[in-house]
């Protein structure tokens, strides 16, 4: 039988479940006496709470527990501790949780929060992010000085409202534009957006007798979870049981801590019964974190050769009200600033900055999708500067081994080709053919005119050195095996490729490797968190590792049986064999809980392999100069787009959209196109349509789909072609490196300069609504 399953495009072993609804989700879960919660939120983005009563609410019958601020006033956060569970004397962002009510049923939860009556005073809303980091700017936290964080990792700025201030510093800044022959300089922005999972946030938790709580959530990162709970409340570890079913998209939202100490807080007041939150969309959307908006400028530094020489940017990350992952954000895109680049001479400052606006929080590609809309829109401009074809000018400048990056980063030939990626798509996107008379007639007839854009992306996990994760593989008694890993595939289809590696490293059917999907912390090895692309690389190397400690003991076992030394035996079809004597056997299922002779006599006992994996090499960085180790490995890519715009609407019509990523190695050809065409796919989303919009009180206009636009199968090419560029990574299982987050990078960047191709006109901010072109086509003609 062949058991060549890695590299094979193997269907995901989760499919079935989820088409045909037999998967369950916390949403679907019901416990004997449970009750159903429900939040007030505030209608302000900034105002002091004056009163809270909840006389009336106390009094509807079937309520059973109702919290404020003043009971659950305990702050939550990942990297800075700064979000109350709900808010304390005053509310920070439209949308907040003021107050939360248990009882019943929904439609007696719902009545209960209409009840409480809340007396605010309205203050100064802060909405403008480049407002927000002048001096005597209005400040969001008061108290930032006074808030706990990871030292020597994140710079908050007392008497601010700078979060994180990430520095980065290599070479000499002001001599390397002095020896630049152009200098190019530009403003970019990039608005928040929503993370629109298909499954809100859902939790219900069970705080029980001796303070053992229970939580049921959609959480990516279980661990995690339990342990800022355990902070946050001030509970042991050991007594927070965490469990994560199948959950429905994440994409970063779900990360870290949000619902779940409330719904928690809840259970305790209700006496101990089950208590369950689901989100409704609209709390999805202006309640629960978004992504960041950026405000970037970047100078670059550049010789008439196209050589670039200097770069300086500096991003001011709209963290909104409260930083969760924001620290982090401007951490990872400080120490990606300038791209897969080599340059010698950079300054970068990256801040995390408070508004009142909804917070942010992970959104894939932490936050480098954003920043590479700033980054490849540049490059187009400096290579017009120079009158340079784009591609030539990128391939000037682009690392290569032997490369050093902006932290001091050696680049190998194994660390991933973005030169091929970018040949690649060019030239499957027909880079640098002319039009032909009769295009060019054709296109000014109709008012339709057609361009094409290049742009490259890179991006290494955002994590410390100690994000671990470990597996755990049992061998059932007819020989198959079931396997834990507490990394959450939530629709990446990391289970299968984990399964396929399991398979062929043990000789095992695919049918026979039973994937256990829900996570528990009280069953389940432990893993960091799921998030950074990291699960392929470090959970396929603890799987790895557990298939070797499992083969240890089947060695072990059958050389005992089969009287023969390790070096004489091999892995058969689900058995172990004599090399000499192939007919001298014994099977998986003779020896997976113990081998027992004809007479009687048992030895071994049931076969359990534990592997784990941590990140190796990464150091802290120094705090003035960002120099340092900060990646495991980078992930490169590019994408090549054609669109087409109508000019005399303003609407572009995408045709075509090439992506190349170098993984490292193909584990599952399917799920990995399956992944890269869902990144482009979201990518197109913020490209088009996609923006949270404020009026001038701070108050969120877009609060459904009715104006929140995402994507649908009409906006989209008929074309998305993908290709995987494998240069195999030393440390990563078979070579491979993530690739999860990549696919949604520079889709901005490639559609922004395919614009300008068409139609001459320079975009800097994103999305390319029909007006918003049509308003700079108008622009441009009455130039």
């Amino acid at each position: 039988m062949d058991y060549n399953y890695v590299g094979k495009g193997i269907p995901r072993l989760d499919g079935v479940e989820k088409v045909t609804g037999e998967a369950e989700y916390v949403q679907d879960m019901f416990f004997k006496g449970m009750l159903y919660a429900r939040i007030k939120t505030s209608p302000y983005a900034h105002a002091l709470i004056k009163k809270i009563d909840i006389s009336k609410a106390k009094e509807l019958p079937g309520v059973k527990a109702i919290l404020t601020g003043e009971q659950a006033y305990q702050k939550l956060g990942i990297y800075i501790v700064d979000k109350p569970i709900l808010a304390v004397d005053k509310v920070r962002y439209f949308g907040e949780a003021v107050a939360a009510v248990a009882a019943v049923d929904i439609d007696t939860a719902e009545r209960a929060i209409e009840l409480i009556e809340i007396e605010y005073e309205p203050l100064k809303v802060l909405l403008d992010v480049e407002e927000a980091v002048k001096p005597n700017a209005i400040l969001v936290h008061e108290d930032l000085g006074n808030y706990k964080t990871i030292p020597d990792v994140f710079f908050p700025e007392a008497g601010t409202n700078v979060a994180n201030h990430f520095k980065l510093r290599k070479g000499n800044i002001d001599k390397g534009f002095q020896e630049s022959d152009f200098v190019i300089e530009n403003k970019f922005y990039v608005p928040q957006i929503l993370h629109v999972p298909m499954e809100t946030h859902a939790v219900i938790a069970k705080w029980g007798t001796g303070d053992k709580i229970k939580i049921w959530s959609s959480a990516q990162s279980p661990y995690t979870l339990r342990n800022l709970f355990s902070i946050a409340l001030d509970v042991p570890i050991e007594k927070i049981d965490v469990t994560v079913p199948y959950i429905g998209g994440g994409f970063g939202g779900k990360a870290g801590i949000h619902l779940e100490p409330l719904v928690a807080l809840l259970s305790k007041a209700a006496n101990g019964k089950p208590v369950k939150l689901v989100a409704t969309r609209e709390e999805e959307i202006s309640t629960l974190p978004c992504r960041q908006g950026l405000v970037a400028r970047v100078k670059t530094g550049v010789k008439k050769s196209g050589k670039i020489i200097a770069e300086e940017v500096e991003y001011l990350w709209d963290a909104g009200a409260y930083a969760d992952y924001g620290v982090n954000i401007t951490r990872a895109t400080g120490y990606s600033a300038v791209g897969p680049y080599e340059i010698d001479n950079v300054k970068v400052d990256s801040k995390t900055v408070y508004t009142n606006r909804l917070f942010g929080t992970a959104y894939r590609g932490f936050g480098h999708a954003e920043i590479f809309w700033a980054i490849e829109r540049q490059m187009e401009f400096v290579a017009k500067k120079l009158g340079m074809d784009s591609l030539e000018f990128r391939l000037k400048n682009l690392l290569k081994p032997g490369s050093i990056t902006i932290t001091g980063e050696p680049i190998y030939e194994q660390s991933g080709n973005v030169i091929k990626c970018l040949k690649t798509v060019a030239d499957r996107i027909g880079w640098g053919e002319p039009k032909s008379e009769e295009q060019k007639e054709q296109e000014k007839k109709s008012g339709k005119y057609r361009g094409k854009g290049i742009a490259v992306l890179h991006k290494a996990p955002a994590m410390p050195s100690n994000a671990a994760t470990s597996a755990i593989i049992q061998m059932n008694e007819d020989g198959s095996v079931r396997f834990n890993v507490s990394g959450i595939d939530m629709g990446q289809g990391a289970y299968t490729a984990m399964a396929q590696i399991i398979g062929e490293r043990l000789h095992i059917p695919i049918e026979k490797v039973h994937v256990v999907f829900e996570t528990n912390t009280d069953s389940a090895p432990y893993d960091w968190q799921t998030v950074a692309s990291r699960m392929t690389i470090l959970a396929g190397n603890a799987v790895i590792e557990a298939c070797n400690d499992l083969e240890d003991q089947i060695f072990q076992m059958a050389g005992i049986v089969l009287r023969a030394a390790r070096r004489e035996l091999a892995i058969g079809d689900q058995c172990v064999y004599v090399k000499q004597f192939p007919e001298e056997k014994i099977y998986y299922s003779e020896m997976a809980v113990g081998y027992t002779y004809p007479n009687g006599n048992a030895i071994g006992g049931p076969l359990i392999g534990r592997g784990k994996s941590i990140a190796q090499g990464l150091t802290i960085l120094d705090k003035e100069t960002g120099q340092g180790r900060p990646a495991l490995d980078w992930t490169f890519g590019a994408h090549a787009m054609e669109i087409e715009v109508d000019t005399n609407t303003g609407d572009t019509k995408i045709l075509k959209i090439v992506t190349a990523i170098d993984l490292g190695k193909v584990i599952n050809e399917m799920i990995v196109k399956g992944q890269i065409v869902g990144g482009v796919v979201q990518g197109v989303g913020t490209a088009i349509s996609e923006e949270l919009k404020y009026n001038e009180e701070g108050k969120l206009l877009t609060k459904s789909f009715v104006d929140y636009k995402i994507p649908t199968m009409q906006d989209l090419p008929d074309i998305i072609e993908v290709h995987c560029v494998e240069t195999p990574q030393l440390d990563g299982p078979y070579g491979a490196r993530g690739c999860a987050e990549h696919p949604m990078i520079s889709i901005t960047s490639a559609m922004g300069n395919a614009i300008a191709d068409a139609t001459g006109v320079e975009l800097f901010e994103t999305p390319f609504t029909a007006d918003k072109v049509y308003t700079a086509l108008n622009k441009k003609t009455s130039v």
